[in-house]
């Protein structure tokens, strides 16, 4: 079904290990929600609702009822946009248990982005909410559904009950198949589909656990979008939920907002990207207004976290700062709790799995020694291709994931991450693509031409500067009209241009026509 298998001989050492242990998402809400010592114990939490084991399995199962008696079959796909709050958690393992496919999109993701990702996965159903901080999510869902002839089914996320159903038996899905599709952070304007199968992934839960330490007693806050792979699973709120513990659901990662959950629900662990961790780091700084003492563990991923940044966490915060550095098709590296503390401020870790294995390579393929190179890597929670095949370029001839990070190892087998060898910017975390954007710049009337390049920032790791040729010298498009046009566009805000600089031509290089990448490059120097 579109995925690219693991090559018998991998998967069968896989299965051999115990690291594959043919157990699928539904079977570990079951067995939590119907174990007598597990079921009264609370699962999820957010500002307004709570759920134990118990009450989470019982809801999941009313709702799968009437997912299928919607029309909803085994191995449809169905578009999640859904926010941080405990409906997440309820729509998306009713769709496993009704064995259908998750599509995981992001509430800020807009029309450009949502008619790819319903296209590409032919979703069947769209669950949203009808709105969300002033957005009209109803209206989005509708126009997707009007341009994807897929789209049959529009699900209110904020009236599931409406849907319950007396429960029924819908099977057991086939662990080493595909289990959902997440979202690439690629280097393309529209996601790749990311399939992961029940044993892959789960694997990657449970390891993650044991190097985190994430027990029963574990109180996770997601802080931000659960839809990232990062807070969904490295180990995030499926990991807490494997182990029995729970998860807080924050509606926003400020510390206005996500203190107050912490201090009310005494919790114990986040994740976080870089600008958001200087942020909470400052307000600390300045002074809690909570009480955040229950935190034991921040980690920081998504980015790579400055040095000096990462020195300030832990006394700012009284935590233990752990660096994450992964990605949603597979691979993930952690800092280990008790590794020195110069290893935890200045490297991105080491992978979680002794099975993890990487290469460094040139950009012509080869060995690199020393110094940095691109990242490649496989292993059994790494994917070996993309869904329906595309990206057949970010797999090498035998399969291994060319990962676009250019990294370095050192002494001590820990990764450096140098930076990325594709043409995105890494604003905070999300991925903008340069090459969408400058689609989109181009489109304008008052753009003859555009080149989109990452520059630095303190808080954001990395803004987007637009340099653009105007059309009319005299009368160059201002930022805010660049803004809006891109925003009308139908393109995610995180991928509207931070600053625009407006030059009369771009700069030669000496050699004559040159590639927008070396345009990129020069621009950015």
């Amino acid at each position: 079904m579109d995925v690219s298998p693991w090559p018998p001989e991998l998967a069968d050492h896989y299965r051999a290990q115990g690291l594959w242990r043919g157990e699928t998402f539904d079977d570990m809400l079951r067995s939590r929600g119907g174990d007598p010592a597990t079921g009264p114990r609370i699962a999820v939490v957010d500002a307004a609702r709570r759920l134990t084991y118990a009450d989470l399995d019982d809801r999941v199962s009313r709702l799968a009822a009437g997912l299928a008696a919607l029309g909803i079959r085994p191995d449809d796909r169905v578009l999640l946009q859904i926010p941080n709050q405990v409906a997440f958690v309820e729509a998306v393992f009713a769709v496993f248990r009704v064995r259908a496919i998750p599509v995981f999109g992001l509430p800020a993701h807009r029309e450009a982005e949502l008619v790819g990702i319903a296209r590409s996965a032919c979703a069947v159903a769209i669950i949203s909410p009808r709105a969300h901080e002033g957005f009209d999510h109803r209206a989005l869902a509708e126009a997707v559904a009007a341009q994807v002839d897929s789209v049959e089914h529009l699900v209110d996320v904020d009236d599931l009950e409406s849907l319950f159903a007396e429960p029924v038996d819908h099977g057991r899905a086939d662990p080493s198949e595909l289990a959902f599709l997440q979202l690439s952070g690629g280097s393309t304007g529209v996601p790749k589909l990311i399939p992961r199968t029940h044993d892959d992934y789960l694997y990657s839960v449970r390891r993650s656990n044991e190097i985190c330490g994430v027990t029963a007693d574990t109180v996770y806050l997601a802080a931000l979008p659960v839809a990232h792979n990062f807070p969904m699973s490295s180990p995030g709120i499926l990991g807490a939920l494997s182990a029995g513990g729970t998860v807080a659901l924050a509606a926003s990662p400020t510390p206005s907002v996500a203190w107050e959950l912490v201090e009310r629900e005494r919790v114990t662990m986040t994740g976080l990207v870089p600008p958001l961790a200087r942020l909470w780091t400052e307000t600390a700084e300045r002074g809690a207004a909570f009480d955040i003492s229950s935190l034991d563990t921040i980690q920081v991923g998504g980015a790579r976290c400055p040095d000096e940044l990462a020195r300030r966490i832990g006394p700012a915060l009284g935590v233990t700062l752990q660096q994450v550095f992964g990605m949603a098709e597979g691979l993930v590296c952690y800092t280990r709790l008790d590794d020195p503390i110069d290893e935890i401020c200045t490297t991105q870790g080491r992978p979680m799995s002794d099975a993890d294995q990487l290469r460094v390579v040139d950009e012509h393929g080869e060995p690199v020694d020393v110094g940095p190179g691109f990242l490649e890597t496989q292993g059994p929670y790494t994917i070996r291709g993309y869904w329906a095949g595309a990206g057949k370029d970010s797999f090498a001839a035998d399969g291994w994931y060319r990962t676009g990070d250019v990294v370095e190892l050192n002494e001590y087998g820990n990764l450096v991450v140098r930076g990325r060898g594709g043409d995105r910017v890494n604003r905070g975390g999300e991925k903008v693509s340069a090459e969408q954007l400058e689609e989109q710049l181009l489109a304008h009337p008052g753009v003859w031409d555009a080149i989109v390049v990452a520059v630095p920032d303190p808080y954001l790791g990395e803004r987007t500067c637009a340099y653009v040729i105007a059309t009319d010298p005299a009368e160059p498009p201002s930022l805010a009209v660049i803004r809006r046009f891109v925003r009308d566009a139908g393109l995610a805000e995180w991928k509207l241009p931070d600053s625009v600089k407006v030059v009369e031509e771009f700069p030669e290089t000496g050699v004559g026509k040159v590639s927008r990448k070396k345009l990129r490059a020069i621009l950015a120097g």
